[in-house]
């Protein structure tokens, strides 16, 4: 993972690229499992999985289902957003972030 300094042995990933993942979403500013696996530069199925193995280290309100709708409603901003030539929605202010997972399990 790329970033721009070194903080012990991991990389420090730019706020603007954490902030331009930023979504708001039932009102909450949300990081996608995909986002985060991206930043993570780990595959969605294993951030997953790490979530789950270690499930009582994150607060109660920490992830949360993306209904039917809300799904379907992001992809079609995504596919919106990849017409038009921009990579990510526009940035919002950092935390308080929660990250909503948009596939089944968790």
């Amino acid at each position: 993972m790329q970033g721009t300094g070194k903080r012990g042995n991991r990389s420090v990933i730019p706020t603007e690229r954490i902030q331009s993942s930023i979504i708001l979403l039932r009102g909450e500013k949300v990081l996608l499992d995909t986002d985060l696996a991206v930043l993570y530069g780990v595959e969605t199925k294993v951030l997953l999985q790490a979530v789950r193995r270690n499930i009582d280290r994150f607060p109660d309100d920490f992830m949360f289902q993306l209904t039917p709708e809300e799904a379907e409603a992001l992809r079609s901003q995504t596919v919106t957003t990849s017409s038009a030539h921009r990579c990510a929605p526009t940035p919002t202010p950092p935390p308080p972030v929660r990250r909503a997972a948009p596939h089944a399990g968790v």
